[in-house]
């Protein structure tokens, strides 16, 4: 977080994450288990595998595009690949907020295809072993209880882990064209 303006991310931040980000993904498979970028949704904490995670990217230009589910907000032009872009709040039946100087985009790669998932704030690359991660609760809701691979105990607190294969259905990934 930027000392002079503590509630806007940085280009800097952005940089040392996603050099963080590329080094990781250079070295071998081992070097990436355990390893999660965790961003905030609301009140909650979330991670991803940073085997899935491409880069991060201030928010731009989102591109509407008709017909799409409520939580496609649209695409964006990422040096000259056009990729769809999902607000996550809305995918997880959040309620929508206005974006705001950290809200971020996480590209990630979902079955070979580009994806940007919309996320308030950033937080950090961290490690999560396997015996701090416990199965996912059950839901009466069948569609959250598909994306979250398990729940990360990070001392007294709890990061939703999600598994990034499972954020889109068959016919999602079909309607995205991906």
């Amino acid at each position: 977080m930027s000392a002079d303006s503590p509630n806007r991310v940085t280009a800097s931040e952005l940089n040392k994450l996603n050099e963080s980000i590329e080094a990781m993904t250079l070295e071998n498979e081992d070097t990436l288990k355990n390893m999660y970028l965790t961003f905030r949704l609301g009140h909650e904490d979330y991670g991803i595998e940073i085997r899935y995670v491409t880069e991060i990217v201030g928010m731009q230009k989102i591109t509407e595009v008709p017909d799409m589910p409520i939580f496609v907000k649209g695409v964006v032009n990422l040096r000259g690949q056009v990729i769809p872009v999902l607000d996550m709040r809305l995918r997880f039946h959040m309620e929508s907020r206005d974006y705001d100087e950290r809200t971020c985009i996480v590209v990630v790669n979902i079955g070979g295809s580009q994806v940007g998932l919309v996320v308030d704030t950033v937080n950090e690359v961290r490690n999560i072993d396997d015996d701090q991660i416990s199965p996912p609760p059950k839901t009466a809701g069948a569609d959250s209880a598909g994306y979250i691979q398990g729940m990360g105990k990070v001392g007294e607190s709890v990061i939703i882990l999600l598994e990034g294969m499972r954020l889109l259905h068959d016919h999602e990934i079909a309607s995205l064209g991906l």
